[in-house]
């Protein structure tokens, strides 16, 4: 059985769900290079789903006009004769029905305690149509709420209206209007600025006023503006103090639900990546063992939710083995042709040779820069080993040399570990399962000298562990790593440069030419690229 999910306006995407198991999920900005790119998933899908002729069940995250109740004009022709496939059928699910259901399905947990945090969706319940877990007479934007999962099935345990919490709108307009930063399309959320400003700053001066403002309505946003203009220090004391109000406000929300036996957390929706503040949730509530974050945990995501809530909770067919559940790398499959077609097309501007792992490892024990391109691409922002700019963490100049000659960002913008998994006790203060780059963690402070590159300023880290049942090309080259440096970590940051990460080999050629890239590794090739020596 396969269920087509949709996700339609910004963050368009859709993703493919084959007996439960995702098979392929795409992002429109991957393949049109705008970051969140808004846009009509069915038509993204009528063009890459390569659908087979079979009966499909379609279900789409919840894009009616609200005051008609009925899908907005711009999906009515898409939709219309996406049913006029024989067999078919549709599902319309609420936003953070679909958020809850990305988190839950996605996870290994029987049973979870799931939280969905952003800016603002559309729940409607009045007779058990769009979101039958909630409750009857659900109706509104929420921008939180608290769910319970159990083996195929989510209930909700409380909505919470707009005025109560909504942490994601006041990043929003905080982004916008104090730090003149982007909150989406066409340059991306820009949020992951103000996590890594926060990491120096001092946000007790403005703790007290954003505690008791903390709402998009409340917030004298001209104040701050005058404020983060006064002074050099005032940003970075301004993102500080936004960053302790969104762990006060989290803390608080999580304390109000969890009880002593709930040993696992799911979370998403756009503020489940401040990666920060769900680190500090194993220190607020010591018996939690287990935190999840899907991969895609904004409102992409929302194709891959609303889809596993018809499969699951609505049409009762049972969890699926987390192996084939939980894998990232979703993205569309290069041939050798492809590829080889790709660097015929960049012509005399590259060279390439035929290579290995070895020489990749050797490449980094010399000081290069790396960037790797192997397989189906990660579903979500993050890099995970198959489109990924590597670098070795031990050298403490490398921080400063990526973000000045490849991403061109700011100087205080940290850079990620992966970490072999079995490792991570010996590096970090605590042994979790990050697979995703979901959770910062403080590193031990024994070992903080040994790997600079990837430390943050406040002597953190965001790692990601790496398994081999996840990735076994990056987990063994890790172990290669490992064993010719004496560190099993390296720096991974993802394969781009201030646009969507790559995702065609054209992609990574492109973007490897205009940066200071020394070497391009297409692993599953065995080719390495280098720039051409020829002058022109």
């Amino acid at each position: 059985m396969r269920i087509v999910g949709l996700q339609s306006g910004h963050d368009c995407a859709y993703c493919i769900l084959e007996d439960g198991i995702p098979i392929i999920y795409e992002e429109l900005e991957r393949i049109n290079r705008i970051k969140e790119s808004e846009g009509n998933s069915i038509d993204l899908y009528n063009q890459r789903g390569f659908g087979r002729e079979e009966d499909i069940i379609f279900s789409h995250q919840y894009v009616f006009n609200y005051q008609e109740r009925c899908p907005t004009v711009l999906y009515k022709e898409s939709l219309a004769k996406l049913l006029e496939r024989p067999g078919s059928s549709y599902h319309a699910v609420g936003h953070h029905t679909s958020h809850a259901a990305n988190a839950f399905f996605t996870s290994d947990y029987d049973e979870a305690l799931i939280f969905t945090l952003d800016a603002g969706g559309w729940e409607e319940n009045p007779q058990g149509e769009l979101s039958p877990s909630m409750p009857i007479g659900t109706s509104g934007t929420t921008a939180t709420t608290v769910w319970r999962g159990s083996e195929n099935k989510i209930r909700n345990e409380k909505v919470y209206t707009i005025n109560e919490v909504d942490i994601g709108s006041v990043w929003h307009h905080i982004l916008e209007d104090v730090f003149g930063l982007s909150s989406g399309p066409p340059k991306g959320n820009q949020a992951g600025t103000l996590m890594a400003m926060a990491s120096v700053g001092d946000g007790s001066k403005y703790f007290n006023y954003m505690i008791h403002h903390f709402r998009q309505d409340l917030l004298d946003y001209d104040r701050l503006k005058k404020e983060h203009d006064s002074h050099d220090k005032t940003p970075y004391d301004i993102a500080r103090a936004l960053q302790d109000a969104t762990e006060f406000y989290l803390q608080r929300v999580i304390k109000a639900h969890i009880k002593p036996q709930d040993k696992n957390l799911c979370f998403a929706g756009g503020v489940a990546l401040n990666s920060v503040a769900l680190g500090k949730v194993f220190e607020w509530f010591p018996h939690v063992e287990n935190i999840f974050v899907p991969p895609a945990p904004y409102d992409g995501g929302l194709a891959i939710g609303t889809a596993q809530y018809v499969y699951h909770h609505l049409m009762g067919y049972p969890r699926v083995e987390n192996n084939k559940n939980a894998s990232p790398y979703l993205g569309k499959i290069y041939t050798e042709e492809e590829i080889k077609i790709a660097l015929e097309r960049a012509g005399d501007r590259i060279e390439w040779q035929d290579s290995s792992v070895f020489e990749l490892v050797t490449n980094l024990l010399d000081g290069n820069i790396v960037s790797v391109f192997n397989g189906r691409s990660e579903a979500g922002r993050r890099a995970l080993g198959n489109r990924s700019i590597l670098a070795d963490p031990r050298n403490p100049n490398m921080k400063k040399i990526i973000n000045e000659k490849v991403k061109h960002r700011q100087w205080f913008r940290p850079f990620a570990p992966s970490i072999l998994a079995e490792e991570t006790s010996n590096w970090f203060t605590r042994d979790v399962s990050s697979p995703y780059m979901s959770i910062v963690l403080p590193f031990k402070e024994e070992v903080k000298d040994k790997i600079p590159a990837v430390v943050h300023l406040d002597g953190t880290g965001r790692l990601q562990t790496v398994t081999e049942q996840l990735n076994p090309w990056y987990y063994n080259f890790l172990k290669e790593w490992h064993d010719a440096s004496g560190v099993p970590i390296i720096l991974n940051t993802s394969f781009n440069d201030r646009e969507p990460i790559v995702e065609t080999p054209d992609d990574a050629i492109d973007c490897f030419l205009k940066t200071d890239i020394d070497n391009l590794f297409f692993v599953e090739s065995g080719v390495m690229i280098s720039k051409s020596s020829k002058e022109f």
